[in-house]
């Protein structure tokens, strides 16, 4: 479990990782929670998909559709009251798709904060046109 403990410092995973840009942040309410008080595996990677989408729509200057989750992992549960904070790097840009990275880390106990990595994911946007057609991706 990847913990940072956060004493009187508002140390980030930005800090950590300079490379990625916290793109979104959001606190899940009882009415996103299983009955185990959870907060649903699907309403975490809705988010993720919201959050990942950032990135390639800012680089693709325009409209982006998710093609391929290559990875999800759910490392920690997610818990009414976490504050979420969305992190992500665009890992590689093709022709017409960008691949990114998004890891989510909740800030927890407010009386003795923390962070901790609960979930990242690896995936792929492809640019689209107003007509829903890949289209390619301006050069930098």
């Amino acid at each position: 479990m990847t913990v940072v403990p956060r004493p009187n410092t508002l140390l980030t995973p930005t800090e950590l990782h300079p490379d990625m840009e916290l793109v979104m942040r959001v606190m899940p309410m009882p009415k996103d929670a299983n009955g185990n008080g959870d907060i649903f595996g699907g309403w975490i990677m809705a988010q993720v998909d919201l959050a990942g989408c950032v990135l390639p729509g800012r680089v693709s200057r325009g409209r982006v559709a998710t093609v391929a989750v290559n990875e999800f992992v759910f490392r920690n549960a997610v818990s009414v009251g976490d504050l979420l904070s969305f992190y992500a790097r665009i890992e590689s840009v093709g022709r017409t798709s960008m691949k990114v990275h998004v890891e989510v880390w909740a800030e927890r106990q407010p009386t003795d904060p923390i962070l901790v990595k609960v979930t990242e994911a690896h995936i792929t946007y492809v640019a689209i046109d107003l007509e829903g057609k890949p289209r390619p991706v301006p050069a930098a």
